[in-house]
């Protein structure tokens, strides 16, 4: 099974309706999960001043189990 990338247009609230354990993740970066979930991945990471490469790659690393799972 091949890992698809994560969309860094996919808002924050898909996206972890889809991956609940990212929310650590998004946290970690200071990025808000309540408030700040109609904002894309990419929004977010622009707006806190992360490089949404190493957001996405973060994201991609903490969900990989996930993904398994299903």
């Amino acid at each position: 099974m091949s890992e698809q990338p994560i969309d860094p247009n996919m808002t924050i609230n898909e996206f972890i309706a889809k991956n609940p354990s990212a929310i650590g993740v998004l946290n970690a970066f200071g990025i808000d999960t309540c408030c700040g979930g109609a904002d894309s991945l990419a929004e977010a990471a622009e707006r806190h001043g992360i490089d949404p490469e190493s957001l996405l790659l973060a994201l991609a690393a903490a969900t990989a189990g996930e993904v398994e799972a299903r």
